[in-house]
This record gives structure tokens, sequence and C-alpha cells, in this order.
């Protein structure tokens, strides 16, 4: 990446099949998360055993910081999270002489498009 911590749309594709894995991966943490989550509230609405809630609590926060983790990895990159659940990064990059956002979301096989900064998914352009 440069100095600048902007990317080239070749280095930004270059990231892409890492993003897109990552994000899978995400993906399968967050609907774990989501149905521990559900079960927690269950158990409390039948008035469950505390050391179960506990247990799946405890279970709930470590896929939390895997999550975290994750995301983590993807902005120490330079590159913006937009939304985990369907994976919407933008790239900071340069356009005609000024910053603009190379838009990628999952699903993608390459990026296609691109934004202004003040702008977002639903201003997005082909490049």
């Amino acid at each position: 990446m440069m100095e600048s911590d902007q990317f080239t749309l070749d280095e930004a594709n270059a990231l892409v099949p890492w993003l897109a894995e990552t994000f899978r991966k995400l993906e399968l943490v967050r609907q774990e998360y989501v149905t521990l989550q559900e079960r927690i509230s269950d158990l409390a609405k039948r008035s469950g055993s505390d050391d179960e809630t506990a247990q799946l609590a405890a279970s709930a926060e470590l896929l939390a910081r895997q999550i975290e983790e994750a995301v983590e990895d993807i902005l120490d990159r330079g590159i913006i999270v937009r939304d985990v659940a369907i994976g919407l990064v933008d790239f900071p990059s340069q356009r005609e002489g000024r910053e603009v956002y190379l838009c990628w979301i999952g699903g993608e096989e390459r990026i296609d498009f691109w934004h202004e900064t003040n702008r977002g998914f639903s201003h997005r352009e082909r490049l």
C-alpha cells in the first residue's frame, strides 16, 4: 500500500480474494453469534439455569471478539468497513487528482465501482 493510505485499483483488486475469504469466515461466526444470542434470549424467558446462560454468554463474547478482530485486521490494512453482514468496503484512492473510494461488496469478483468520499453505496459509479 502507498504511504498515504491510498490504493491503486490493482492494489485494491489484489486484496479482493483475501477479503472475500475473510467475510465468508466472518459470516459463519456472525451466524453462530446470532444463534447463540437467540438461545440466551430463549433461556432468559424460560428462566434457564444460570450456568447454561453464563456458558452461552461466554461463548457469544468469544465470537464477538473474533468478529471484532477480523474487522480490525481489515481496518489495519487501510480498508474502510461499511457493512460486515454484506461485506461492503471502501478503498481510499485517487481519481482525476481527487480522493475517491473504490467500492467492493461481497460476491463481486473484482472492483468495478467507485464513489465520491461524501457519497455512499447508492451513488457508486462504474469505473
